[in-house]
């Protein structure tokens, strides 16, 4: 028989995974008041991100009638650089790109305008899930211990519920961020600035600069550890690429490590499951906003049958992320990040991403939440055929820069 427990549901985490698998499981009446939110921080709390809301970020905000309600810079235009060439393509909707200092905590507001508790200051120390008494009993922060019949690990890449379901023996992907003043005579309008420039020097990955409220730049690094480069290097690469776009990283980055997404990772167990940064990030470009909020309904859909049949085994959770949109939507970027940031330089593919248009529009769609690029294999397919002719003048023309 199960034991009484505090709650039904404890969520480790109130970032976007957290909110989103929160608000989703309070719309369960019979939920409503079970649900309790963690988080170590207290609101608002510095995030390092890029803070782009993309088009299936706002349309996971707008399924679980949350709003986009601090300011923010709607980007129409995204630019992707490599030496003397860029590139400019339109969005069909605008990326918005937030401060997530204040995103987190206006979603926190709104979570608990619709029921949900979320306690600031305290956050997961540890847990033991007590098979035979059907519950996850966890001791916070402050020494505190309490118990229920789940715990969904929404705590981040440094997520203590993922390292205690499994240890990804892969090395992590590396982001380095910061906000800073933009330039005298810099303008980035409504424009994104995507730079692989870099990858010449070694980052397996980009740069990239996006514009933010009161005249700000909010810049950063990714780098996919295929090839060796130090957290020291790596923000070296940063600041000489950010010179060249004329702005100067006086007091350095802030960095941190982060799980790739890979299928099969185990990010469930009894009693226990994984969202969001805790189950792994895109590996192609770093997002992490809109895979939290697409996996945390998924997650509550998972919990609250779980509740109702009381198998909280939770075997077939890693599948349904899988199956889901941005299940196999993260799959496709994985092997995209393969190919592309590879040890070697990969003239063909950094070609193709520079100089097809049609990739570029296909991107550009899935980015604005109006294609679902998984699904687009066989435009895909015909764009690397078409790539495959034209590759060898392409990379000449790359090789030129």
């Amino acid at each position: 028989m199960s034991a009484a427990v505090d709650h039904d549901v404890i969520v480790s985490g109130a970032g976007p995974a957290g909110v989103a698998t929160a608000v989703a499981l309070t719309r369960d009446p019979a939920l409503a008041g079970r649900v309790l939110c963690l988080d170590k921080a207290r609101f608002p709390r510095d995030k390092p991100c890029g803070g782009g809301l993309t088009g299936h970020a706002r349309a996971a905000l707008a399924a679980l009638d949350l709003e986009v309600r601090v300011p923010h810079v709607p980007c129409t235009e995204g630019r992707i650089v490599y030496g003397r060439h860029a590139r400019d393509v339109r969005l069909e909707r605008p990326v918005d790109v937030v401060r997530r200092r204040d995103f987190d905590a206006d979603l926190v507001a709104q979570a608990r305008a619709r029921g949900v508790c979320v306690i600031e200051g305290e956050g997961l120390a540890s847990f033991v899930v007590d098979e035979a008494a059907r519950v996850v009993r966890v001791t916070t922060t402050t020494g505190r211990t309490l118990s229920a019949r789940v715990l969904v690990g929404a705590d981040g890449a440094g997520s203590r519920v993922r390292r205690a379901l499994a240890r990804d023996g892969r090395p992590p992907l590396r982001l380095f961020q910061a906000e800073l003043p933009a330039p005298a005579g810099m303008d980035l309008g409504a424009r994104m600035v995507y730079d692989f420039s870099p990858m010449d020097e070694g980052l397996r990955g980009y740069v990239w600069l996006f514009p933010v409220a009161d005249g700000r730049v909010n810049v950063g690094a990714m780098h996919t550890p295929s090839r060796a480069l130090s957290g020291a290097a790596i923000e070296r690469v940063l600041a000489r690429a950010l010179a060249r776009h004329g702005v100067e990283l006086r007091d350095g980055a802030r960095g941190w490590p982060a799980w790739r997404y890979r299928r099969g990772a185990r990010v469930a167990a009894p009693h226990v499951l994984c969202v969001g940064d805790a189950a792994g990030i895109d590996a192609l470009t770093g997002e992490g906003i809109a895979v939290g909020l697409e996996q945390g309904p998924i997650a509550a859909r998972a919990v609250g049958a779980a509740i109702a049949t009381r198998d909280f085994s939770f075997g077939r959770f890693g599948r349904d992320l899988r199956r889901a949109v941005v299940g196999r939507e993260l799959a496709l970027d994985g092997h995209l990040a393969t190919l592309l940031y590879g040890r070697r330089l990969s003239a063909f593919w950094l070609s193709l991403v520079m100089f097809d248009e049609g990739v570029q529009r296909l991107y550009a769609a899935r980015v604005s939440g109006s294609e679902i690029l998984a699904d687009r294999k066989r435009a895909l397919f015909a764009a690397l055929g078409r790539h495959a002719l034209r590759a060898p003048a392409r990379m000449r023309a790359l090789s030129a820069s």
